[in-house]
């Protein structure tokens, strides 16, 4: 049996969890920043016409929700996130600090960008993710919405993202930038 854990969620393990959790708290993770870094050949595109999902790179410090996950639903919550997240395995699985209003660090489960996957897309200028954005859409719905449904989170949870709110800008008003 497995112990108890925590999970850090920076996408749509925020707003669209899947597991059963006891604990939920806002959570900074430094060294990693939440980036339209991988595209996406399922749940939010096609092999044809990829979408982007968020991932983890390298830099910077990304705020996003911790999860604790009871040592009861443990085993089955781990298998769980493994066949969501490593569907292609684009993500390189870690366990990582992240800083709460707990008082102490707490160790979690991370996926984080593997930058040398086929599906790596970490030197996409704004403009390229916008037009694939804008085209994209797989078996989980649009990168759209899936862009839109994170920041509604985000800002629900007062965490501010900078580069986020530039792309929402953009997304809001139908502006492709050059």
């Amino acid at each position: 049996m497995m112990n108890d854990f925590w999970v850090f969620g920076y996408g749509s393990l925020m707003w669209n969890p899947g597991f059963i959790f006891d604990k939920q708290v806002p959570a900074r993770l430094y060294g990693y920043h939440r980036s339209l870094c991988i595209y996406s050949h399922f749940y939010r595109g096609t092999p044809d016409k990829p979408g982007l999902v968020f991932g983890l790179a390298k830099g910077g410090c990304c705020n996003g929700l911790a999860f604790h996950i009871p040592k009861k639903t443990a085993k089955a919550t781990y298998e769980y996130l493994l066949e969501r997240e490593q569907i292609n395995n684009v993500y390189n699985e870690k366990q990582c600090a992240l800083y709460t209003k707990l008082h102490k660090p707490i160790e979690a489960l991370v996926f984080v960008a593997n930058p040398h996957h086929a599906q790596y897309a970490g030197g996409l200028s704004l403009h390229d993710k916008l037009t694939i954005i804008d085209k994209s859409n797989g078996e989980k719905g649009s990168t759209r919405d899936y862009v839109l449904n994170t920041l509604k989170l985000l800002k629900q949870n007062g965490i501010k993202d900078k580069a986020l709110t530039t792309l929402e800008h953009a997304l809001v008003n139908d502006k492709i930038l050059n």
